[in-house]
């Protein structure tokens, strides 16, 4: 007998179960998930079933009884209202796909009751309810040819010419997008063309990043400039996008003096780059913008792991005696580390951040298509399975989105900056206000300037209740404002946006659920409440300057730069 077939089937079961959602996942780069981690949840799961045989029995035979009963039509059970996935009116009209889907949300259902009942605690039942997620995401109907009657409709009407597409779309990305479905279509697409075209010039360049001043759109200018830091984990344009979503317009349109960091994209040899080589940059370049606005101050802005940074060099500046930073300004940003809170910590363990700092100083960098993969499977019907469908089994070419190009377009992260941001991440250093930079001790609650933080109410990358924590520990005059979009839709949130929508509480109370209770709704973006916060902070009018730089800081290409093309 084999040593294959000396194991049982449970521990085959097992085995299969982690390979498939190792597969799925692709893994987290960014908190180091290993492939034992996703096991161990797999066994644990398993073991605790088969010390329950009675349950699984149980829910079985429900199940079992429910299918009987659906078949024979007498189970009205209707799940998944809603569901944009089963939108094809065959789901309804066609009384075999009709019971199909009725069939796959008593299953979805019976495993999310299954994994109720298992007296998994904490952690453990997070990353069961992650795992059963994944898989039964992943088995949807949907997915499959036979099980997609828009698919089939057009296998018909195509005279089969949209499985040849859809073929000749699944190599094109087995050789070039790691297997993983195109989202866009990158060809109606060009940095500097079409994308990122508000008028500007680079002022200043070191090695870790571009300072972009942008010229005034309206005769008179705010006296005290505005620093935007994008993320590093993402090119800075997404402010940026059309003329219409543009955030930087927006702000030049309300009178600030709109200043704009553009990252290098790291490459191996850059390895050494942290926080410390990263701060120092950032400082270079608030020196340079004082000196061309004669300024003694300048507001600054922060989304995710820009607001950090921002954060980060508010505090540093403060420390050392140059309390440089008027207003601060941080969107969608967790500066309070509790990473069993978010999606992306469910399975992080301090073996798995090991993992992932000796990853990242193997290669290098932390690569930017990695972590890329690993937000999209965050939420997978809407950023992996919908493109897997309209790719695949439908033939079609991927959407000409501008938001979808930007998420393509991803940068690396240099390993000691990946590094760094992982301490954080483990110890919490920032709310515990252990961390130091350049031998400086960061002091976020001593860091006492005014502040306007933004969360997205179904962000699930940096959950809102999270965010707000902020508000408790971080010193200063906090506005909290919460946007009713998702990570990305915070940001990029413009007026014209006749569906936005935010909520504000002047009150900080220690709960997050608290705040959004006594919280109003309000109809807009929350970029026309932040522009009035700001003007308020951003001293007299003067007439807009005729020129960008000055004489010892000559402009020097055009907006969008240079290091955007990396």
């Amino acid at each position: 007998m084999s040593k294959q077939s000396k194991k049982t089937a449970a521990q085959i079961q097992e085995e299969l179960l982690a390979k498939a959602i190792e597969n799925t996942v692709a893994l987290n780069p960014l908190v180091g998930v290993s492939a034992d981690d996703i096991k161990d949840a797999v066994k644990k799961t398993a073991k605790q079933a088969a010390s329950q045989p009675s349950k699984v029995v149980r829910y079985g035979k429900r199940f079992g009884s429910r299918v009987v009963d659906i078949l024979k039509g007498t189970d009205k059970f209707e799940g998944g209202k809603g569901d944009r996935r089963f939108d094809d009116p065959s789901w309804e009209e066609n009384a075999l796909y009709h019971k199909l889907k009725q069939a796959y949300f008593a299953w979805d259902e019976s495993l999310d009751e299954l994994v109720d009942d298992l007296d998994l605690e904490g952690q453990d039942q997070r990353r069961a309810k992650f795992v059963k997620e994944v898989l039964a995401t992943s088995m949807s109907p949907t997915n499959f040819l036979l099980g997609n009657p828009k698919a089939l409709r057009k296998v018909v009407e195509t005279r089969g010419n949209s499985l040849l597409k859809g073929l000749k779309n699944y190599v094109h990305d087995l050789q070039n997008n790691h297997g993983m479905p195109t989202q866009v279509d990158k060809s109606k697409f060009h940095v500097g063309v079409n994308l990122a075209t508000t008028e500007g010039s680079v002022v200043y360049r070191n090695d870790i990043l571009e300072l972009i001043q942008y010229r005034p759109r309206a005769s008179k200018v705010y006296r005290r400039p505005l620093l935007i830091v994008p993320p590093q984990i993402n090119k800075f344009y997404v402010y940026d996008l059309t003329p219409e979503k543009s955030f930087f317009r927006f702000c030049l349109d309300q009178g600030f003096q709109v200043f704009v960091i553009s990252w290098c994209n790291p490459s191996a040899e850059n390895r050494d780059w942290g926080m410390d080589e990263y701060i120092t940059a950032a400082s270079e370049a608030a020196d340079v913008i004082l000196d061309i606005t004669r300024s003694d101050d300048l507001n600054v802005v922060g989304a995710c792991a820009g607001g950090i940074t921002a954060s980060i060099l508010a505090s540093y500046l403060k420390q050392n005696g140059r309390d440089l930073v008027n207003s601060l300004s941080l969107s969608v940003c967790m500066l309070s580390m509790h990473s069993n809170d978010t999606e992306l910590g469910v399975f992080t363990t301090p073996a798995s951040l090991q993992a992932a700092r000796i990853r990242s100083r193997e290669k290098g960098v932390l690569e930017g298509p990695e972590l890329a993969r690993v937000f999209n499977w965050m939420r997978p019907n809407d950023l992996v399975w919908n493109y897997h469908i309209n790719n695949y089994l439908l033939g079609e070419a991927p959407p000409a989105f501008d938001i979808l190009f930007w998420n393509s377009d991803s940068t690396n992260l240099p390993a000691e900056l990946h590094c760094d941001f992982l301490d954080v991440y483990e110890h919490n250093l920032l709310e515990k206000g252990e961390m130091k930079v350049l031998g400086t001790a960061i002091d976020l609650q001593g860091l006492d300037c005014d502040k306007y933080v933004t969360a997205g109410l179904s962000d699930h990358i940096t959950p809102w209740q999270i965010c707000y924590k902020t508000t408790q520990f971080v010193g200063g005059n906090i506005k909290f404002v919460l946007s009713s979009s998702g990570h990305i839709q915070s940001l990029v949130n413009p007026p014209s946006n006749t569906r936005a929508r935010y909520y504000c509480n002047e009150q900080l109370p220690e709960s997050a659920d608290a705040w959004l209770e006594q919280a109003e709704q309000c109809n807009g973006s929350w970029w026309t409440d932040w522009a009035e916060w700001l003007k308020a902070r951003s001293g007299e009018r003067k007439a807009a300057p005729r020129s960008l730089g000055n004489r010892t800081h000559p402009t020097m290409e055009a907006a969008p730069g240079t290091y955007v093309y990396l």
